[in-house]
Order: structure tokens, then C-alpha cells, then sequence
């Protein structure tokens, strides 16, 4: 991962998402030598986003399982089917 100071991103952010995405290298931005933000390309930030939402909804239904709140099969479907329609 490249590392880049505030100072730099304000002098060269052209250059710096130009290389951003024909590389899809993140970029770590720091001020006074501690990290601030990362900066990664769109596509990148969807797909994190999208994987995001994945692992929610797996800790949601993990959850679900320790608190006992589970249906059986036909339950589900009937469920399903009400809000499918």
C-alpha cells in the first residue's frame, strides 16, 4: 500500500488517483505522520461496501441462531412467499 502526507495529495491529486486507478492500489493519507484516510478507486469501495452488507446479514442470522429465533423450512417459505408477492 502506498502511503502519501496530506501536503501531497492537495499538490498532486491528479496524479494521484491517475495512478490510483490503473493501479488499484490504495493510498493511505496521513497528517503529522499519523494516518488520516485511505483513499481507494470506486469500483474498489463498491465492492467492500457490497461485502459488507454479506457479513452483516451472515452476524444478523448468527445472532438469530444464538437467540433462538429460527423457523422451520415451511415457516420460511410461507414468510417468503407473503413478501415475494
Amino acid at each position: 500500500m502506498k502511503t502519501e502526507i496530506v501536503t501531497t495529495l492537495k499538490r498532486r491529486a491528479t496524479h494521484i488517483l491517475a495512478d490510483l486507478r490503473e493501479t488499484k492500489e490504495p493510498v493511505l493519507i496521513t497528517e503529522h505522520g499519523k494516518p488520516s484516510a485511505y483513499l481507494v478507486d470506486a469500483e474498489s469501495f463498491e465492492l467492500m461496501q457490497d461485502r459488507m452488507k454479506i457479513l452483516d446479514g451472515i452476524a444478523r442470522g448468527e445472532r438469530a441462531i444464538w437467540e433462538k429465533r429460527t423457523l422451520t423450512q415451511s415457516q420460511a417459505k410461507r414468510r417468503m412467499k407473503k413478501w415475494l408477492e
